[in-house]
Order: structure tokens, then sequence, then C-alpha cells
């Protein structure tokens, strides 16, 4: 075998490689997509300890955190912010 026949052979394979590769790589994005279409459509996305009236950016604590621990962090965080403008 020639170095010609070679180097032919190894960019051949190389190109090979980079098609499956590429090709996995957009079947596992088609898959995740459907994967999140399918969770969305059954309504698995959605917080189930989270309150009907409660704000989609506050979520209920995992710890059962009581209101004076939050009260004492956010009274804590207000004067962080008035004494460092």
């Amino acid at each position: 075998m020639t170095i010609v026949e070679m180097l032919r052979q190894s960019g051949v394979l190389s190109l090979l490689g980079m098609a499956v590769v590429f090709g996995f790589l957009i079947m596992l994005v088609i898959c995740i997509t459907l994967a999140g279409k399918v969770i969305r459509a059954i309504g698995a996305d959605k917080d189930l300890r989270q309150q009907p009236g409660a704000s989609t950016g506050a979520r209920a604590p995992a710890g059962g955190e009581n209101g004076a621990v939050t009260a004492a962090i956010s009274a804590a965080v207000n004067e962080y912010d008035k004494s460092h403008p």
C-alpha cells in the first residue's frame, strides 16, 4: 500500500467518523426536543408544590423553612443594599 492510498483511506475514515458523530448529535437533539414536547404536553414540567396564587419566580422552600428565617435574610439583604450603594 502506497502513501497516497493510505492518505486517501485515512481521509475517508476521518470523514466517515465525523459524519457518524454529527448524525448521532442530530439524533440526540431531536430526541431531547421530542422529550421536552412530551413532558410539556403531559404537564410534568409544572412544580407540584407551587400554589395557584404564587408568582412563578418564587417557589416553596423544600426544607419547610419558616417565615422568620426568610424575614431575617430579607432584612439582612436590605441592610447590605443600603450600606453599599
